[in-house]
């Protein structure tokens, strides 16, 4: 998924959506002649699928701007994992249609809901111009140019190839330290309260080379970490045609970590039926590779996670934390719970509680269930738990998470820790803020000759929940 993730303490979307509004802050090598305003809300994949389409517009002549009002092109990538995160977007498309430009700009929706609502937002809510789903992102041009002769367009046909590999992003990130690059598009996990199948479609893996390629690009530009996306990126899976050799996603991880050693490579997301020893072997050989693991678990309980089609136990899911932890003992873990999913007890929700506690967590996404339309489970189960019983129940599963992370944080006191530094702290421009392996942010004063981009050794002195703070010190201090 997924920058410092900090602990739950809202629901999924709350925390995903915070980097609303963010656009393009790189300088552009020729002079555009019209503008686009562009937020992305949801999941990491989300957020690199908008610098897919910032390189698109680019092409057509169009230049970001951080003021809505200056746009000729007002666009919003949109999630669909929770009925809030809907809300959300309908909010912002009301904000958007009051904005003017001498004439009203073209405005468009891209991504989940745009796959999942399709005409409805054009006909029935007269809310858009365009429509346009995750894997019809070359067909802007013609869509906006539709749009220009009053014609609404609609584009979502999913496909069963990759769709981008032939496009650099226009990188969005501001700080030139993290980049995402897509590895993966699609699911075949048809978890049964998930809509990311009828949205993003079927699972296809890029061409292993691109990948590579993309990630020296990124280093040679100055970027010193890459976040690998899939949605389920252990079933990353390519056939070279030439030699029908097959890559899969630990041949992967050391193809890219091979690019530089000073090149960090991160990874999101997991899933606990396909992450492999030899992954996890592979992230142990390799400096680069962070030792870091977010593993959405959903529930504790076995038969919640059969209603949930998650297709591992819970004992299935504990054997591949102890087999993190064996092999990787400095290896952190997170997650993501469902509290409230439909007939779930309050013992099974217990276990979920006590999984937690058992995996030893540094972070974890919680949010109660919302029931999705299309999905199995909405089909199926009766979304039957009161919402004030999922509150309280999401409510522990934060209290719980709050405290592991604590611990998870005491235990670093006094250890030295090699941080990549990301930008200055939000609160100091004094300090710096950058992450370790672990995925922890650290907080650390200023040292002369250093600066962003740079890696420094700090010494950890004290903590809370989600920060660990510290000082340079030599390495060998």
């Amino acid at each position: 998924m997924q920058e410092n993730q900090p602990i739950a303490e809202k629901s999924k979307d709350d925390i995903l959506v915070d980097r609303q509004g963010e656009v393009l802050t790189q300088p552009l090598e020729k002079k555009m002649t019209k503008q686009f305003y562009l937020e992305s809300y949801g999941c990491a994949m989300n957020f690199s699928d908008t610098e897919i389409v910032a390189s698109i517009l680019n092409k057509e002549g169009y230049g970001p701007t951080k003021v809505m009002q200056d746009a000729d092109l007002i666009l919003i990538n949109t999630c669909s994992i929770r009925e809030k995160a809907e809300e959300n977007v309908r909010q912002r498309l009301s904000v958007f249609n009051k904005s003017t430009k001498g004439s009203k700009p073209i405005v468009g929706v891209l991504g989940c809901m745009a796959e999942r609502l399709k005409h409805k937002l054009i006909e029935e809510e007269k809310l858009v111009d365009i429509v346009v789903g995750p894997d019809a992102y070359r067909d802007l041009p013609n869509l906006i140019h539709a749009a220009q002769t009053g014609q609404k367009g609609v584009n979502v046909l999913l496909s069963r190839e990759e769709t981008y590999d032939d496009i650099t992003p226009m990188r969005l990130d501001s700080n030139g330290v993290s980049a995402f690059i897509s590895i993966m598009r699609g699911c075949d996990n048809m978890c049964s309260f998930c809509v990311v199948p009828f949205t993003r479609g079927r699972e296809r893996s890029r061409n292993a080379f691109t990948i590579v390629a993309e990630a020296q690009d990124i280093f040679d530009q100055g970027y010193r970490e890459i976040t690998l996306l899939g949605q389920n990126v252990d079933s990353y899976k390519w056939t070279n045609p030439e030699t029908n050799e097959t890559v899969n996603f630990a041949n992967l991880l050391a193809m890219t970590a091979k690019v530089n050693p000073k090149l960090r490579i991160r990874f999101s997301t997991s899933h606990p039926k396909d992450i492999t020893d030899e992954v996890l072997y592979t992230m142990r050989d390799h400096h680069n590779i962070c030792k870091y693991v977010h593993l959405p678990a959903q529930s504790g309980n076995s038969r919640v996670l059969k209603l949930m089609n998650r297709t591992y136990t819970r004992e299935w899911y504990m054997e591949r934390v102890d087999a993190i932890y064996r092999i990787m003992p400095d290896c952190t873990i997170s997650s993501d719970m469902i509290a409230g999913f439909c007939t779930e007890t309050e013992e099974e929700h217990k276990d979920s509680l006590s999984l937690m506690e058992y995996s030893k967590y540094s972070m974890s996404y919680t949010f109660y269930y919302s029931e999705r339309p299309g999905t199995l489970a909405a089909r199926k189960y009766e979304d039957d738990i009161p919402y004030d019983v999922k509150k309280r129940r999401l409510a522990e599963l934060v209290a719980m998470q709050r405290e592991m992370s604590r611990l998870s944080n005491v235990q670093d006191l006094g250890k030295t820790f090699e941080v990549l530094i990301e930008g200055d702290s939000k609160k100091s421009d004094q300090q710096f803020r950058g992450r370790n392996s672990q995925n922890k942010m650290l907080i650390f004063d200023k040292v002369e000759g250093y600066g962003i981009g740079d890696y420094v050794h700090v010494k950890v002195d004290t903590n809370n929940s989600a920060t660990l703070f510290g000082k340079i010190v030599n390495q060998n201090d």
